[in-house]
C-alpha cells in the first residue's frame, strides 16, 4: 500500500486496485463485474467460471490485510441484471461471510441500477445495503464521476489503465485517475477491481470530461510499494 494525499485526508492505494481509507476504516473497490464469465458463457463464449470466486477472494484478502471495518463497492457490481441469480453457492457463501464481518455497502452502477435484479438480489441473498451514492467524511462515493462536482469524489465506471512506453517497452496497467484544482477537493476514478475487467486509456477524453473542471489530471498506481504518477492533462495557464 502506498499513501496518496487526497485533500485533508490520506488514502492508501493498493497494488490489487483497491483503495483503503484509514481514517474511515473503509476499503473501496470499483467495478467488480461479478459473473462476467457466466454472462459470456450464456452467449457462446466460454471462459473459466471462477471469476466471482477469485474477485471475492481478493476482496477478502484486502479486508484482512487492512483491517477494514467497511467495504464500499463503487457500482457495476455484477456484469448484467441477472448476475446475482447466477451466483454459485460457493461465491454467495463467500459474500455472506464478508458481509457478516464488515459493513458492506453496494453502490449501484449502470450495470446494476436500484431496480434491476443483480445488486438488489445480491443484497437480499448475501447481505449488504444498497445505495445510489453515499457521502462519507465529506467525500461522495458514486459509480460515475459527475462533471462539475464540487465535493471530494470517489468513483469507478471507466476502468482506467495507464499506457506508457519506457525504454522502448510498452507498459499497460490499471491505475487511478486523480483530478486536482486549486481551492477545491480532489476527485478520483478508481481502477476496476474485477478479475475479468478490461480498461480504457487513462488519458481518454471521456474520463477527463467527467472530472472537469480541473487544473490538472494525473494517473496514479502502486508499483513495488512506491506511488508512481504520470501527468495526463493540465489546464493552460492564461497570461494576466
Amino acid at each position: 500500500m502506498v499513501p496518496l494525499s487526497f485533500g485533508d485526508t490520506e488514502l492508501l492505494l493498493r497494488s490489487d486496485r483497491a483503495v483503503y481509507w484509514p481514517r474511515e476504516r473503509t476499503l473501496l473497490v470499483a467495478d467488480l463485474h461479478l459473473e462476467k464469465a457466466s454472462f459470456f458463457a450464456s452467449h457462446g463464449q466460454h471462459l473459466p467460471p471462477y471469476d466471482s470466486r477469485e474477485t471475492l477472494e481478493r476482496v477478502a484478502l484486502a479486508v484482512r490485510e487492512t483491517g477494514a471495518e467497511r467495504v464500499v463497492t463503487l457500482g457495476d457490481n455484477f456484469h448484467d441484471a441477472e448476475g446475482a441469480s447466477r451466483l454459485e453457492k460457493v461465491a454467495c457463501d463467500m459474500l455472506r461471510t464478508l458481509t457478516s464481518q464488515v459493513e458492506w455497502i453496494w453502490i449501484t452502477g449502470n450495470h446494476d441500477g436500484p431496480d434491476t435484479g443483480d445488486a438488489a438480489g445480491a443484497a437480499a441473498q448475501c447481505g449488504g445495503t444498497l445505495h445510489e451514492e453515499l457521502e462519507i467524511g465529506g467525500i461522495v462515493c458514486r459509480h460515475e464521476a459527475q462533471r462539475g462536482e464540487t465535493r471530494g469524489e470517489l468513483s469507478g465506471h471507466w476502468h482506467p489503465k495507464l499506457e506508457v512506453t519506457i525504454r522502448g517497452r510498452r507498459i499497460r496497467r490499471p491505475c487511478a485517475v486523480v483530478a486536482r484544482s486549486e481551492g477545491a477537493p480532489p476527485r478520483m476514478v478508481l481502477p476496476a477491481f474485477g478479475t475479468l475487467t478490461g480498461g480504457m486509456d487513462a488519458g481518454h477524453e471521456a474520463i477527463r470530461a467527467s472530472l472537469s473542471p480541473a487544473d490538472r489530471i494525473e494517473a496514479a498506481c502502486a508499483v513495488r510499494d512506491r506511488l508512481v504518477r504520470f501527468a495526463l492533462w493540465h489546464a493552460e495557464r492564461r497570461a494576466a
